[in-house]
């Protein structure tokens, strides 16, 4: 047993390591099984059924203001080989995303927490953030180290109904201690991204607070509720940013373009 130990530690271990690489601005190791092509890949595939299922914002201010935010944020997220896109998709959700390869949806639910175009400009600086950061291809990556756990788990425990408890409480360990915990680490990683990239683009990073802070107040911001979910609660995501925003408001001022809180909304 010890020899094969060792010969797998040999064939893994390179490749472990040559899986490793940084999250930009923030610089945190991560580990990604998937390349870049095979998650823009996945991202167009998604982004086919996004399309056949979801129904177009007819406002033209609103889809207008997506596509000007989105355009200033694409301009400074220095990934110029992705195919950006920005569109507006009418529903109650309060909802966005970003899927890898550069492809936005907002949904107009969200538009009730937004006052000024600076706070849309926080949520779109968010989703890309989530994209540049490839946080996609972390979570397939953490979806493969769990099923490769699992199976080696199966192997390992020979009676039926110990191997299903064993199955069974592996599931709920990795999901609560792991992947969930997780996932949260790249909402706040998004989140300071994000902070980072509407401040660039000359939109006043404050209002990324403000965007939150009204946002949260129709969240569940209970510590149960956290420990149960993919998101952290309002207040810990504010406080977080209240700490970046220093960095934030040097970006702001160094940038070419100043928009400010941009226009009003509504």
């Amino acid at each position: 047993m010890r020899g094969l130990s060792k010969a797998l530690a040999v064939c893994v271990l390179p490749l472990l390591m040559a899986a490793c690489s940084t999250v930009p601005y923030t610089g945190r190791s991560r580990l990604l099984f998937t390349s870049e092509p095979e998650e823009d890949q996945m991202g167009l595939q998604a982004w086919d059924e996004v399309l056949s299922k979801e129904k177009p914002s007819a406002n033209k201010k609103v889809n207008a203001v997506v596509t000007r935010v989105g355009r200033a944020i694409a301009a400074v997220a220095n990934k110029p080989e992705y195919q950006w896109e920005f569109r507006t998709f009418e529903s109650p959700q309060a909802n966005a995303f970003c899927l890898p390869g550069g492809k936005v949806a907002v949904y107009t639910g969200i538009f009730k927490y937004m006052d000024f175009e600076a706070e849309l400009a926080a949520v779109v600086g968010h989703e890309v953030g989530h994209a540049i950061a490839r946080h996609g291809g972390e979570r397939v990556t953490q979806g493969m180290l769990q099923q490769a756990g699992a199976a080696i788990l199966a192997t390992a425990v020979e009676d039926p109904s110990d191997k299903e408890l064993a199955l069974l409480i592996y599931g709920g360990a990795t999901q609560l201690g792991a992947i969930l915990p997780y996932s949260r680490e790249h909402e706040y990683e998004a989140d300071y991204i994000g902070m980072m990239l509407m401040a660039k683009a000359g939109y006043d990073p404050r209002y990324a607070i403000k965007f939150w802070e009204k946002f949260s107040k129709a969240s569940d911001n209970s510590s149960l509720g956290e420990w149960f979910s993919t998101h952290p609660i309002g207040p810990h995501r504010i406080a977080e940013l209240k700490k970046h925003l220093p960095e934030a408001l040097r970006y702001y001022r160094k940038a070419k373009v100043k928009r400010g809180a941009g226009k009003k909304l509504r």
